[in-house]
């Protein structure tokens, strides 16, 4: 199944169930008085965030949703049953945006983290409360009131302390699968990662997450390659990672590629470069020469290689750190 980041759903809360027109009929109490009761209330749309969903997959097959009406009213002075709200899960770090304002209505970062989005509609009243001295017999009702309804756009960036940035084929995924339990695909060539993969790490008892985004390219802030799809998802992480391929290996040069994620990262919202970030100078086991010194002129970096495994202790230490 795909991996879907950005939805719109169309969202109804329920309708309030009627109220009802009853008269009490007993024995030896063959015309008593009004005992119509009220209506139930229509049930709230509700988000939950659960941090078991990993995207909004879900929702791109199945926009459309509509919570439970309330019980109509019954007689003997029954209130029909509120409706009970329907509940949405949406993965951590959904935004929800309403698509004819365009305005943001709500953001869920934390497991357990519940919005009500929608509210249903109140109960129709019975006719018992029509009841008067002048009016003994009402025949009077109110209908249950329609609940809100709307249409959102969902979006998904990705919550992680640390964010992986390179260009694709840099040695990102290598690393998230040394560094953590993750499990992120490694193949010999671009673009092997087209999701986001969160990876967990443990040190001095603290979890770091990290996350590997799918390689951008050059024009990514202008929607090449994957383009915002992806870069959206670096935008919440505390720390970003450059990950650079200290051997040319794919025939490019180190600064060069560090140069231009720091101008796509610049285009698309100039504040991400106010975050702390670290450059990986990877595959240094490759090299020939001992990487240049001015490479990363003014930059923290950490010569690494995922496959000897030289500098992965100290990046732990470097994350734990920053």
């Amino acid at each position: 199944m795909p991996f879907v980041d950005e939805v719109t759903v169309k969202l109804k809360a329920g309708t309030g169930g009627d109220g009802c027109l009853s008269f009490r009929r007993e024995k030896f109490i063959p015309k008593g008085g009004p005992d119509g009761g009220d209506g139930g209330r229509g049930a709230d749309v509700v988000l939950l965030c659960d941090e078991n969903s990993s995207d909004l997959s879900k929702y791109e097959y199945e926009p459309e949703h509509k919570a439970p009406n309330g019980q109509n009213g019954m007689g003997a002075q029954c209130a029909g049953k509120d409706a009970r709200d329907l509940l949405l899960k949406v993965p951590e770090g959904t935004a929800v945006y309403d698509t004819l304002s365009g305005k943001l209505v709500a953001e869920l970062l934390t497991h357990g983290q519940e919005v009500r989005l929608l509210k249903g509609g109140r109960g129709g009243l019975g006719n018992i409360h029509f009841k008067s001295s002048v009016n003994r017999a009402p025949r009077q009702t109110t209908k249950g009131k329609p609940g809100q309804e709307g249409e959102f756009r969902l979006e998904l960036k990705s919550i992680a302390d640390v964010g992986l940035v390179g260009f694709p084929n840099a040695g990102k995924s290598s690393l998230i699968n040394c560094l953590t339990n993750a499990q992120s695909k490694v193949a010999a060539y671009p673009f092997t990662t087209l999701n986001p993969h969160l990876g967990r790490v443990r040190q001095s008892g603290r979890k770091i997450v990290i996350a590997d985004i799918p390689g951008l390219v050059e024009g990514a802030s202008e929607n090449r390659g994957l383009g915002l799809q992806f870069l959206r998802h670096i935008e919440r992480c505390k720390l970003l990672l450059f990950v650079i391929d200290a051997a040319g290996s794919e025939g490019r040069k180190p600064a060069d590629d560090l140069k231009a994620l720091l101008q796509e990262l610049e285009n698309y919202n100039p504040a991400m470069l106010k975050k702390p970030r670290i450059v990986v100078a990877n595959k240094i086991d490759l090299l020939a020469k001992k990487l240049p010194a001015t490479f990363a002129k003014g930059e923290d970096v950490i010569p690494l290689s995922c496959v000897t495994g030289v500098g992965i202790d100290k990046l732990k230490k470097w994350l734990e750190k920053l």
